[in-house]
């Protein structure tokens, strides 16, 4: 992994990318991790009762098992994980080669709009991170 040179303006920039691109479309929560599950970015309604630093590790760990079971089938990867649930649903893709975003929405979010804005979103947070 590549060392990350997080400044103010990029972690702003990135949150405010976050809060108009998902949290304004009904997201409930959005973390933005690094692959070791460090929380880089957090954002949303509902994260006071939610355990963030657990939820970021075992992302990150459930990415990373993914990911050996991709190269299992010959895949090098697969870019997303979504898991659902009775009520919420829970969105993980791979920004770039460094990070994941993890986007928790209830069924008053479609999953496909969520997917379409997760993929504009992952561009323009590449686009933030690469201006070192």
């Amino acid at each position: 992994m590549a060392d990350l040179v997080l400044t103010t303006s990029i972690l702003e920039e990135t949150r405010i990318q976050i809060e108009n691109t998902l949290i304004k479309a009904g997201v409930n929560t959005v973390l933005l991790i690094d692959e070791a599950g460090n929380i880089v970015v957090a954002c949303g309604h509902k994260t006071d009762n939610l355990d963030s630093i657990s939820l970021a590790a075992l992302a990150a760990a459930n990415f990373g098992a993914t990911s050996q079971i991709a190269k299992l089938i010959g895949e090098d990867d697969f870019a997303l994980l979504f898991h659902k649930g009775k009520k919420d649903s829970i969105h993980v893709a791979r920004i770039g080669t460094d990070l994941i975003l993890v986007t928790i929405f209830g069924d008053n979010v479609s999953l496909g709009l969520i997917r379409l804005r997760v993929a504009q979103l992952a561009k323009s947070i590449e686009k933030a991170f690469s201006q070192k």
